[in-house]
């Protein structure tokens, strides 16, 4: 057996950072540029932001800096990016410890204006998608009803014809950014004789008489992006503000609804790592009978095993978003993507709360905060039932 001399052992470096397999130095560079914004725009307004809101300059800003269009088209303004360019912004957001702003825009970016690339007319991205991506215009998404969300078949907003118009009655609720939004993407039933063939997708502008924010929701998390009930009475629209295909909006937010799940798998990822991130810090520095928290065996094995967790479920995005992005539809992988992410963090946060003790209760250091935020995760863009029963039946069950 032949030795290699000492200086050639290849050890490992921990602290060297990595790059997975799915991104590119270019989406590196663009991890780092978005990094040094989110580090010196919007970081620093958090606190602020928990108690306002973040501004609707916010996307005007992300809009001159081309962060609102990474992976549309150059002809729309976009940057022509792929998807994981929209997986790193997601990522990226995360370190702004503002959970709430992260969803604002991800509803913007990867919920509202997909459908419109897709399905609209030239005339409708041109009216809606464009401004969209500049950061002049900010767009919301219509399905959750009061008496329906999961329950996609249940919905009850009615859009019926009257001569060159619809007339769309109905109410929308947990709508976020449902008080700012310029235009909504509503799903209505335009036949409730056709079962899923009978719903319709429509840009509505949200001046149009007859289109009322009933009222902004309180939440427990997300406090920095606001969320609202919203109805439509009479609300009339011309026939050209239809979205892709008479009877086949079911179909259309059904593929929306999957991009908006993988986005936030990430944005859940990257949020439970910022958690952890700060949590380590905290173990080393607090210190308890003489020594580092970090130092006894049994919080050691904690970070241990939120570490191991968040890079599964890391790793599972990743593998979902490569087949995604290369023309699969990878719907159960997904679905278990979004599950796995969305119980990782709040179970990572809840985690680093542990770990803080009595300080992790506490707002001034921003953990629970983070235990809000993440547990939306778990509702949002699809309930862990709804996950469960989705793979489920992939199965034939």
């Amino acid at each position: 057996m032949i030795s290699a001399p000492v200086d050639t052992v290849i050890r490992p470096d921990f602290s060297r950072p990595s790059r997975h397999f799915i991104f590119t130095e270019e989406h590196e560079a663009l991890r780092e540029s978005i990094a040094s914004f989110v580090a010196k725009e919007l970081r620093p307004h958090a606190e602020e932001w928990e108690e306002t809101t973040f501004p609707d300059s916010v996307f005007t800003r992300m809009g001159e800096l081309g962060l609102l269009g990474l992976s549309y088209p150059e002809e729309y303004g976009g940057q022509g990016g792929d998807y994981y360019a929209s997986l790193v912004l997601a990522e990226e957001l995360a370190k702004a410890d503002c959970g709430g702003l992260g969803m604002g825009i991800a509803v913007h970016t990867d919920m509202a204006t997909p459908p419109i690339h897709l399905f609209g007319t030239e005339e409708q991205k041109q009216r809606y998608l464009v401004p969209s991506i500049r950061g002049e215009k900010i767009s919301c998404l219509g399905i959750t009803e009061p008496d329906a969300g999961s329950d996609v078949s249940g919905l009850k907003t009615r859009a019926v014809r009257d001569g060159e118009e619809w007339v769309i009655n109905g109410s929308k609720t947990y709508i976020t950014n449902g008080t700012r939004a310029d235009f909504i993407v509503l799903v209505t039933k335009t036949d409730p004789e056709a079962g899923y063939d009978g719903f319709t997708l429509f840009i509505v502008d949200t001046d149009a008489p007859g289109f009322t924010v009933e009222g902004r929701l309180e939440k427990l998390g997300m406090h920095a992006s606001d969320t609202a009930l919203l109805a439509l009475s009479e609300v009339r629209v011309p026939a050209d503000a239809l979205l892709g295909q008479e009877g086949k909006g079911f179909y259309h937010i059904m593929w929306e609804l999957q991009g908006e799940r993988l986005i936030g798998a990430a944005g859940a990822v990257a949020g439970a790592q910022r958690c952890f991130e700060r949590t380590l810090e905290f173990t080393k520095e607090r210190e308890a009978f003489g020594r580092p928290i970090g130092k006894f065996q049994v919080n050691r094995h904690k970070v241990a095993e939120m570490a191991t967790k968040i890079e599964s479920a890391r790793q599972m995005v990743y593998t979902t978003a490569w087949r995604f992005q290369n023309g699969e539809y990878p719907v159960r992988e997904i679905s278990m993507a979004k599950l796995h992410a969305s119980r990782i963090a709040v179970e990572v946060a809840d985690q680093c709360i542990q770990l803080h003790g009595g300080a992790g209760y506490m707002k001034e250091y921003g953990i629970e905060r983070a235990w809000r935020d993440l547990r939306l995760n778990r509702i949002g863009a699809g309930t862990d039932e709804v996950m469960l029963d989705v793979i489920g039946r992939s199965f034939g069950l």
